[in-house]
């Protein structure tokens, strides 16, 4: 069996603690940014530096992978599109590209288990061709596991010695929806009914006959949900486990991910149980319409960015997310605070408050300072007069 995962620490608190203050010094209202100043905190954090950086090589992985349970009707589309999409990647045709290109990311295709053969690039680390119909066989042998996983790891090492600050992952294989439900709602304990979506579009027979998949498949994945590598073996495939792998060492080497749809949010129920505190270093993009994705959400304590009805996988979904994780470091870390603009802070107003408002007391109206015993000049309420010092608001601040 593969060793374990790294231990896997938090981002750094101090770091995190000094943003969170970094944002009351910053030229706006405490907490008029909303979500964008956790989500700059988180950044600093995961980089262990205040003010953050902004990314430079955000980098997508879209992990490619066939399924036998495809075979039994429960997509829209036949399992030959997945190399098809595999080529499209490959020439920029595809909406991840588009969208990669929006966010400032580049995007690399990774054929773990496609059913036909590939490029000899893109086809580097592959582990077989389709993994098992799991309504009824193992997805995967146990070197098969091993080398999936093994994988994962691989790829996560490639990317970040290349120099990638932040990781998105996404996924293409017709059927995958159907093992993804089946690892969510075996490790949420959901029936299938509640867990199943209509995937690539699927009519109402043809959800019916996934529904029955996935029940299948989850009376096989059951007896093993408490084992992490043996539930991918059993119930997963070659690409949810190179997934796996690959968010929990990504997480183990500090580095961010952004999680995508459902595909990739089972991939990431599963790493959090191969690396406890995995978690921590990632985001959730979006929120898909598969219901799957919901529950698995839940189970992570992960709150999405965006919910635009999406479905589509790829990474699309976190892609769409990307600029609002950018804006968040650009606030964070280009705004001026009050005292680098020149700017009254709220505090100032209420001092300047305070200070006016002892015009009322009686030591005031006899022309008595406060600050000692020693008689000073009153303010003048008429506007016309000198004033105390204490009573002049500071406008540098």
């Amino acid at each position: 069996m593969i060793d374990g995962f790294g231990p896997v620490t938090p981002p750094d608190p101090e770091i995190r603690a000094a943003a969170a203050r970094r944002q009351q010094q910053l030229t706006k209202p405490a907490g008029a940014l909303g979500r964008l100043e956790d989500l700059g905190n988180w950044v600093a954090a995961c980089q262990g530096v205040c003010p953050p950086e902004q990314f430079r090589r955000a980098r997508v992985v879209v992990f490619a992978g066939d399924h036998g349970i495809a075979r039994h009707g429960v997509s829209a589309y036949p399992s030959e599109v997945t190399a098809q999409m595999v080529a499209n990647f490959r020439a920029g045709g595809a909406a991840v590209n588009a969208l990669a290109a929006v966010a400032g990311a580049t995007v690399r295709v990774v054929d773990i288990a496609v059913d036909a053969e590939t490029d000899e690039v893109v086809g580097a680390h592959k582990v077989r061709r389709s993994s098992g119909s799991i309504d009824r066989e193992d997805a995967l042998t146990l070197d098969e596991i091993d080398a999936a996983l093994a994988v994962g790891r691989a790829i996560a090492d490639e990317e970040i010695d290349a120099g990638a600050d932040l990781l998105v992952a996404g996924d293409m294989g017709i059927g995958n929806t159907t093992p993804a439900t089946v690892l969510i709602a075996t490790l949420t304990d959901t029936e299938p009914v509640r867990a199943v979506g209509r995937g690539t579009g699927i009519d109402d027979a043809g959800w019916s006959r996934k529904v029955a998949a996935i029940r299948d498949a989850m009376r096989r994945a059951r007896p093993v949900a408490k084992d992490p590598v043996e539930l991918l073996r059993v119930a997963g495939g070659a690409d949810i486990a190179a997934m796996a792998g690959f968010l929990a060492h990504a997480a183990s080497r500090r580095t961010p991910v952004i999680l995508d749809g459902v595909v990739v949010t089972a991939a990431a129920l599963v790493a959090e149980d191969l690396a406890a505190g995995a978690r921590d270093w990632w985001l959730a993009g979006h929120r898909s319409t598969e219901p799957a994705h919901a529950l698995a959400l839940g189970r992570l304590r992960l709150e999405p960015l965006i919910d635009l009805g999406m479905r589509l996988g790829e990474g699309s979904g976190a892609l769409t997310a990307l600029p609002i994780l950018r804006a968040a470091v650009a606030t964070l870390a280009e705004m001026s605070t009050f005292a680098e603009a020149g700017v009254s802070t709220s505090d100032d107003s209420a001092e300047a408050e305070a200070g006016t408002n002892t015009s009322d007391t009686p030591e005031a109206k006899a022309g008595v300072g406060t600050s000692g015993g020693s008689a000073e000049v009153g303010i003048d309420t008429s506007g016309d007069g000198p004033e105390t010092e204490a009573a002049r608001p500071n406008l540098t601040k």
